[in-house]
């Protein structure tokens, strides 16, 4: 009788130590750059959202948690805006931060927006984005530079979406404005931004210029 309990609990033993050994697939589900924002605020690999029948509307190039930013990350809109003035007249504070070193974009745009003094042709047009709740906006100089440092990652992506590639090259194209307004020239100036190079200019208002939309992830 002891024999045979003995030669029980060795079988029952050596199928659990089986079960812990056997492999079991987990679903990757994080969100990481390169992956498709879709119209429903789904995100998921280009492979998955082939076969998904959803509509790609940006592609995510960031998914850092930060202090003070709002969201889990951001995605580039797939497309760029017509060239359009950062304002339609000079003498006037839009109240930006002017904080290059801030994640506040959508807190930008909104500004630009709802000052009263002046009109944004190019925030008014971002603003015309808005749809199944993405809230699409102007970067800032800040959540410009995420973008230029991983567009080589993100260009792939967009233009199988069929969106409209990231400039690599540093040529008249490659300029676009962000939401911040220039330190001290709150009244007359706003920082463009080369996706070509990197670099930063002090940029009259009133110019026309490109602009490439991201949306906030949130979850």
């Amino acid at each position: 009788m002891i024999r045979k309990i003995h030669t029980m609990i060795l079988a029952v033993t050596a199928v659990l130590c089986a079960a812990c050994d056997a492999h079991i697939d987990v679903p990757d589900t994080a969100v990481r750059p390169g992956h498709v924002l879709c119209e429903d605020g789904t995100t998921m690999p280009y492979t998955q959202y082939e076969q998904s029948g959803k509509r790609a509307i940006a592609v995510v190039f960031d998914t850092e948690q930060r202090d003070g930013a709002e969201g889990n990350g951001y995605a580039v809109y797939l497309w760029e805006i017509a060239p359009a003035a950062f304002a339609d007249s000079l003498g006037i504070e839009q109240g930006t931060s002017a904080d290059i070193r801030a994640y506040d974009g959508n807190t930008n745009t909104f500004a630009l927006y709802d000052t009263r003094e002046t009109a944004s042709p190019m925030a008014e047009a971002v603003f015309d984005l808005w749809r199944y709740g993405q809230s699409a906006y102007v970067p800032s100089v800040a959540q410009m530079r995420l973008l230029y440092a991983i567009r080589e990652t993100v260009n792939p992506i967009v233009t199988k979406c069929g969106g409209d590639p990231l400039p690599q090259v540093t040529d008249e194209d490659c300029w676009y404005w962000t939401s911040t307004e220039v330190k001290g020239q709150q009244t007359a100036k706003a920082w463009l931004y080369s996706l070509g190079s990197g670099a930063m200019q002090e940029t009259p208002k009133t110019q026309a210029h490109r602009v490439r939309p991201i949306i906030t992830l949130n979850k």
